[in-house]
């Protein structure tokens, strides 16, 4: 009985450690991804377009209280 036990265990944190892992390898692919440089490019413009049309936004509603 205490061998299944311990059998469970050892296969849980085998499950687990594959799973964090996993995770990470995931994690890392992520990373690289967003900062290969057409991507770190497309995200920048992205924030400037979100920028300047916020701004824009923000000038028309102060134009038109005013």
């Amino acid at each position: 009985m205490q061998d299944s036990k311990q059998d469970f265990a050892v296969s849980a944190e085998r499950r687990l450690e594959r799973s964090v892992d996993s995770a990470l390898r995931v994690i890392a692919a992520a990373h690289v991804e967003r900062q290969a440089p057409p991507v770190s490019a497309a995200r920048r413009r992205l924030s400037e377009v979100y920028g300047a049309t916020r701004l824009a936004k923000r000038l028309e509603r102060e134009r038109r209280s005013a």
